[in-house]
């Protein structure tokens, strides 16, 4: 079955061609798609979403060492250029979520390579899955950075979507080698969405128990939130991380003004922190840009091509 939605092609094994005529998304980075057509059956989606790719881009599998001895894995889209393009995604999600993968192909049609991983526990890489983990994530794109440029080639961007936005940010103000930063839907507030999905009472039941286990439909357990991983997601300053980023790095924030994960005030307070920024409030989109691809690639692509030349 193919999928269609506007500007997005999503393709699949079978061979019917249908309408979704309904698209929410979950609180999370991944979309949930419902429709009358399947009897409110609803379909998780989490797959490479891909638009038409230029052919002569070489797509190939890295597996990247990070300072766990962990591997990361991700996929380049080689155009043979000397700079590229990191991408990271959101809480858990991974390199083949269709936004990304379709900021990639934009990117690449004008002859940007790009490369999309998966952070340690996540996707394909190794590791566990651990809620929070910023600084460690942090230090998965500081890998993945000292490999492309062991290997003669330069980073000249990094992209974050969603949590992964938060990673660039934090990432900028860490590290002081990378000019252009494009953080895509990411929180300021980090003490807000945990209710939503722990529940009113989480910090009393950390206290009392020291940990949450998160559990799927079937009752099994996904992963677990520990009191320290919360305690580590609480003490991510993201207003002291954005005063932290030289005026030297040219930084984008882009939000969705319907996004119903993360609000886009927490893009305007962080577009007053940070020196060398740009502001893009794209009207209507989500927190998935579920029907705004075109329109975040007409944003993204031309930010990241300035730097690039």
């Amino acid at each position: 079955m193919s999928i269609i939605a506007p500007n997005l092609y999503f393709p699949s094994p079978n061979y019917i061609t249908t309408k979704i005529p309904n698209i929410s998304a979950l609180n999370s980075t991944c979309l949930l798609f419902t429709s009358p057509q399947f009897h409110n059956y609803t379909l998780k989606i989490q797959s490479s979403f891909k638009m038409a790719q230029n052919p002569a881009v070489v797509q190939q599998k890295i597996y990247i060492p990070n300072k766990n001895n962990n591997k990361l894995v991700g996929v380049l889209h080689d155009t043979r250029s000397k700079g590229i393009v990191v991408i990271c995604h959101g809480y858990r999600c991974t390199k083949e979520f269709f936004t990304l993968v379709n900021l990639a192909v934009a990117l690449e049609s004008e002859g940007i390579s790009v490369f999309r991983f998966d952070f340690s526990g996540n996707g394909e890489s190794e590791g566990s899955f651990q809620f929070g983990n910023y600084q460690e994530e942090v230090e998965d794109l500081r890998s993945v950075v000292e490999h492309f440029t062991h290997s003669g080639r330069a980073v000249t961007a990094v992209l974050g979507h969603s949590k992964g936005g938060n990673n660039v940010l934090l990432y900028a103000s860490k590290y002081h080698d990378i000019l252009a930063v494009v953080n895509v839907s990411g929180r300021y507030q980090m003490d807000r969405g945990i209710k939503e999905r722990l529940g009113e009472d989480f910090l009393e039941r950390l206290k009392k128990d020291g940990f949450i286990d998160m559990k799927n439909e079937a009752g099994e357990v996904e992963y677990r939130v520990t009191k320290e991983s919360m305690m580590e997601r609480l003490n991510t300053n993201m207003h002291e991380a954005c005063l932290l980023i030289s005026d030297k790095c040219r930084v984008l924030t882009v939000h969705g003004s319907a996004d119903e994960v993360i609000p886009v005030e927490d893009a305007i307070e962080i577009s007053k922190l940070i020196r060398n920024h740009k502001l893009h409030i794209v009207e209507g989109a989500n927190h998935s840009y579920t029907s705004h691809q075109s329109e975040l690639a007409a944003v993204v692509v031309p930010f990241i091509k300035e730097n690039f030349q």
